[in-house]
């Protein structure tokens, strides 16, 4: 019962929550803290906190936390397919839209038109940080380094950062 109690209520959370992690924890903190009184507002914060620390997304990292709370590792995974069944639900239907209708000169002509869209979103959140993330000709220059690392000497983006981190940690303690 737990199981399924667990799998439809972070099924509930995945569902109708929209823009993100912050954007999620009013519901989360409604079905966990209110409605099924899983955890208290205390442990409630605390569920946040762990999930900022830990990799991967916000709702992912709560609801693997609160079903092994509840229910050990099997609630863990029913709370974690519970969250991610109905983003799953969704790309997979647009993925078999798009492969049959992919072909059309509508759905080409539709993605041209997304395609820059989506470099200019890119460019707005990369603008959008570069005040807090370049204070100074160092940071400026690991940025340009960076960049040019990847682009022109094809680095790995992981060994990117960890050069960027030695680098940091070299000009900045």
């Amino acid at each position: 019962m737990i199981y399924t109690q667990l799998f439809l209520t972070f099924f509930k959370i995945g569902l109708f929550s929209f823009g993100g992690g912050y954007a999620m924890l009013p519901l989360i903190q409604k079905e966990i803290v209110t409605n099924n009184s899983w955890l208290n507002l205390s442990q409630f914060v605390d569920v946040v906190a762990i999930s900022q620390v830990t990799p991967g997304p916000i709702a992912i990292n709560a609801a693997t936390f609160v079903g092994y709370k509840m229910a050990g590792i099997f609630g863990s995974a029913a709370a974690t397919l519970g969250v991610v069944t109905p983003s799953l639900i969704v790309v997979l239907s647009l993925t078999l839209l798009f492969l049959k209708y992919n072909t059309l000169d509508t759905v080409q002509a539709a993605f041209t038109g997304i395609r820059p869209a989506v470099v200019a979103l890119i460019a707005a959140a990369t603008w959008g940080i570069m005040p807090s993330s370049i204070q100074s000709v160092s940071s400026l220059a690991i940025s340009v380094g960076a960049f040019i690392a990847i682009r022109r000497f094809h680095l790995d983006p992981i060994v990117t950062l960890l050069l960027a981190a030695g680098l940091g940690t070299v000009l900045y303690s």
